[in-house]
């Protein structure tokens, strides 16, 4: 005879309760199975989830915290895949709906009794398994099952979901994809779907393709000052930066030794005229022949001299401003002849140059049109012009780029020339995954290239 059990109902709160009470799988899964197996009167009563593609056993009634893992359990975890295998309850001895029970009729053996195993459903899928044991079989087998399937199916997902709050997120992501899951799949693959359909969409899309790179602001045209003549530095009246007019003195070469030759020749040049009018009223033709070579050589120092001290005032060819050379520091220095001193270009013709990688000069050509933004001027971008790509290309830190030669349109008074900032050149339109990773694909052909051959 069977002891008297408890009321259904007042079991199944009680089940819930007891899981409910604790807060990790395990003892939450061994105090379910305990109370299952006394209130059922059960012999023994597991619990077990489905980890990869079989069940594992995670508690037994009455545990003591032994090895769930022995060979021992084996034919008990057999029964759970039975079940789970099959979505649907199986006891031994057969009764009710036909199934497949040879897991369970071993796990019996001949020691008599019965066995049952409920799945455990989470949202239409069984994703484990609580077995129960009994040494004699209940007289209502099939009504047992039924009772035991309402007490699993109340309690089952709450040790289901703290099952997976324990798992690593990788294993909960496996457990998404699972194929078996043939909804889940399915929404994957929708899912999958519809990404991989924005993403080519998204990589279609054209846009705009811009080559570029470094670039500095230069004089369209920037003449040197150099020394005109041997001699010292005596006064600087302009330094870089400094706007200078047409004509107007920018140094003073020292010219004490110019202003000492100009009286000596011009000395000279009065006892030759002299000497040619003495010669000149003696009617004396060799004399005068002397006299008058003498005087045209004391000219034409006199001359040379004279064009020496105008250099020696050294004034701006045309309008523009100061780029180079701070001379203050050096008065007095002694200066050669042909040595630069300053540098001047025009106010309102630049030019801007333009560092194009190797690898991006073949988009660029003479006409596009691109955007310059200055690190002075970072908010406005200033509207450039292609008009000069040089053939040749020079290292830059540790790569080759080709000077475009840019016109820059902008007003004269926002930029100055040695700014420098960052230009790009329009060269069209194309796909943005092309965009993205052409430049990923060259490099990639490049050293097939190489390596093949």
């Amino acid at each position: 005879m069977n002891p008297r059990l408890p009321d259904p109902q007042i079991l199944a709160l009680a089940l819930q309760a007891t899981v409910l009470a604790h807060g990790q799988l395990r003892e939450a899964a061994t105090a379910f199975a305990s109370e299952l197996a006394n209130g059922r009167g059960c012999a023994r009563v597991g619990v077990g989830f489905v980890r990869g593609q079989q069940v594992e056993l995670v508690a037994i009634s009455h545990g003591t915290g032994e090895n769930l893992h022995r060979q021992a359990f084996n034919p008990l975890t057999a029964a759970m895949d039975e079940a789970v295998q099959q979505g649907a309850s199986v006891h031994w001895p057969a009764e009710g709906a036909p199934a497949i029970r040879h897991a369970h009729r071993l796990l019996l053996g001949e020691r008599g009794g019965a066995v049952v195993t409920v799945p455990i459903v989470h949202l239409g899928r069984a994703v484990g398994a609580v077995t129960c044991e009994w040494t004699s079989a209940p007289t209502e087998l099939p009504a047992a099952v039924a009772e035991l399937e309402n007490n699993v199916s109340l309690a089952g997902p709450v040790l289901y979901l703290m099952a997976q709050r324990e798992q690593p997120w990788y294993r909960r992501m496996h457990q998404r994809m699972d194929p078996a899951d043939t909804g889940s799949r399915r929404r994957t693959a929708l899912l999958a779907a519809g990404a991989a359909v924005l993403l080519a969409a998204l990589l279609a899309w054209p846009v705009s393709y811009r080559v570029g790179g470094h670039a500095r602001v230069e004089g369209q045209q920037t003449r040197a000052i150099v020394v005109p003549a041997d001699g010292y530095l005596q006064a600087v009246h302009v330094r870089p930066g400094d706007r200078v007019a047409q004509g107007q003195l920018l140094l003073e070469m020292s010219d004490q030794d110019l202003q000492l030759q100009k009286r000596k020749w011009g000395s000279e040049l009065g006892q030759y005229e002299n000497a040619y009018a003495s010669a000149l009223a003696r009617a004396d033709r060799a004399a005068m022949v002397i006299a008058l070579a003498r005087v045209e050589e004391a000219r034409a120092h006199l001359g040379l001299v004279e064009s020496e001290l105008v250099r020696a005032r050294i004034t701006a060819p045309f309008a523009g401003i100061v780029v180079d050379g701070d001379l203050t520091q050096s008065l007095g220095a002694p200066l050669e002849r042909g040595k630069p001193l300053l540098q001047l270009a025009p106010l309102d013709r630049y030019r801007v140059m333009l560092q194009v990688d190797e690898r991006d000069i073949g988009h660029v050509r003479v006409g596009q049109t691109g955007e310059l933004a200055l690190s002075a001027l970072p908010w406005d971008a200033l509207p450039i012009r292609a008009v000069r790509i040089t053939p040749m290309a020079r290292p830059v830190e540790g790569r080759n780029v080709f000077e475009v030669e840019t016109d820059v349109t902008a007003d004269a008074e926002r930029i100055r020339p040695g700014l420098e900032g960052v230009g790009k050149l329009d060269t069209g339109r194309a796909a943005l995954g092309w965009v993205w990773f052409h430049g990923v694909a060259d490099w990639l052909r490049l050293a097939l290239w190489s390596w093949v051959a």
